[in-house]
């Protein structure tokens, strides 16, 4: 018996015959291109036909950037409190329950140290699936023991940026890490240390106004969304029409906020070969 048949409306399968494709084996770009999961994992998360970099978390990161994904991690069990007995649709520690069941992460940023060719490194990266990246006091606190690790054990230190801005739900405590975060990096530099920032997609809000452009030097991954506020709400505000992608990465390192673009299969050359220059040490 054939599997399907044709009616006036076109072909139909019996119910109990289809077959379910499983969730995550194929993966569709922005542009249309068609990748299969395990191809896309293999080529670090980029789609090979159009080079669309797709987003992903601390988890990929480190294992991009440690050698043999071997490190320690920091603080990892940190996690927000609701000091404002925040509700909205929902109680703000119901939300963080579920959203830390959901994801298996404690909060929007997660702090590593490790091996990078050889090189000891800190690497403190976000995570957008926690709440949209957002910063509250845990992220701000947990970059700033990231930093004080640096100063202490003499490491350099990555910042990792991916974020939808301040979370609400902790208002004045989160709008508060934007300076206390500064005020780490300043302290860095007082150190010596060097600094990197790395803009992914998408780097908004609170975080584009405070550590992710503070880097010694500031790069960013292809594509990737930099801005402070959303283009309507800056064409609202400037009453002026806005350049097509002013705020893509290509964009803004034409007008001079970032040092250069990293492509993903080269980000650890490249933050190594930084270091080794600024450190006067070997070429790895």
């Amino acid at each position: 018996m054939a599997w399907f048949k044709r009616t006036e409306k076109g072909i139909k399968t019996a119910t109990e015959e289809k077959k379910d494709v499983p969730k995550g084996l194929w993966y569709k770009s922005p542009t249309g291109k068609i990748v299969d999961a395990d191809e896309l994992e293999r080529n670090l998360w980029v789609s090979p036909e159009d080079d669309f970099h797709v987003r992903i978390g601390s988890k990929e990161y480190f294992e991009i950037l440690f050698d043999n994904n071997e490190f320690k991690e920091l603080d990892a069990k940190m996690t927000s409190k609701d000091p404002l007995d925040f509700v909205d649709t929902k109680k703000y520690s119901d939300r963080l329950k579920e959203v830390m069941d959901k994801t298996k992460l404690k909060d929007a940023v997660r702090t590593a140290v490790g091996k990078s060719k050889g090189k000891d490194l800190v690497v403190c990266c976000m995570d957008f699936a926690f709440i949209g990246g957002s910063m509250g006091a845990v992220v701000g606190e947990k970059i700033a023991r990231g930093i004080d690790y640096s100063i202490q054990h003499k490491v350099p230190f990555l910042m990792i940026s991916k974020s939808g801005g301040a979370r609400m739900m902790e208002a004045a405590y989160s709008l508060m890490q934007l300076a206390k975060t500064s005020a780490k990096l300043a302290q860095l530099a007082d150190a010596k240390i060097p600094y990197i920032s790395l803009c992914t997609d998408p780097t908004t809000g609170g975080t584009t106004a405070s550590y992710a452009m503070l880097g010694d030097i500031n790069i960013s991954e292809p594509g990737a969304l930099i801005g402070f506020a959303g283009p309507r709400v800056v064409r609202d505000t400037t009453g002026k029409d806005l350049p097509e992608g002013f705020q893509t990465a290509e964009f803004v390192l034409d007008h001079g906020f970032l040092d250069f673009i990293a492509h993903r299969k080269e980000l650890k050359n490249k933050v190594n070969l930084y270091l080794d220059l600024i450190l006067n040490q070997e070429i790895r």
